[in-house]
């Protein structure tokens, strides 16, 4: 696991946060993994990697409600569901098209939850012990290199 972290922290360094998440996303079954950001009511996506869309860098924002991110965040647990459709923790408390989901807890640097980093998708997908372990030590330093990006100065010519 301590190499798969190393890589993980150049590949963020060296290409960034969407680099970041490609990595993390080639090492599961799911066809998406996302950095998320609680909102009150609403779940912001802060980033994106998409295997059958790799130029998206962003999803859609979704009411909280609707997603498995909420019950990490209730929770402050990770979460792992292979098929949302027959496990019976999860069976009728969330009104997804989501089928497979391996999330956890996103903390901001008072220790809060901030949001979740997670893979999901909406097939099916293999239940994998690797995932759930890289994306908890993933979640740590994808939050600093957020902050860390929202703090650089824009390139954008003033108006």
């Amino acid at each position: 696991m301590r190499d798969e972290i190393s890589v993980f922290g150049q590949v963020m360094q060296q290409q960034g946060l969407h680099a970041a998440l490609e990595y993390l996303n080639s090492r599961t079954p799911h066809r998406y993994t996302g950095l998320f950001r609680f909102d009150g009511e609403v779940l912001r996506n802060e980033a994106l990697f998409d295997r059958y869309q790799p130029a998206m860098r962003r999803g859609d924002d979704v009411p909280m409600a609707v997603t498995y991110c909420s019950l990490v965040g209730r929770q402050q647990a990770p979460l792992e569901i292979t098929d949302a459709t027959i496990d019976s923790h999860v069976l009728g408390l969330i009104d997804t098209p989501v089928i497979s989901y391996c999330g956890v807890l996103v903390r901001d640097a008072q220790g809060q939850p901030f949001g979740t980093l997670c893979h999901y998708d909406m097939q099916r997908c293999q239940e994998r012990t690797t995932d759930q372990p890289l994306l908890e030590a993933a979640a740590k330093l994808l939050y600093q290199q957020l902050q860390a990006d929202r703090l650089q100065p824009s390139t954008l010519p003033e108006h």
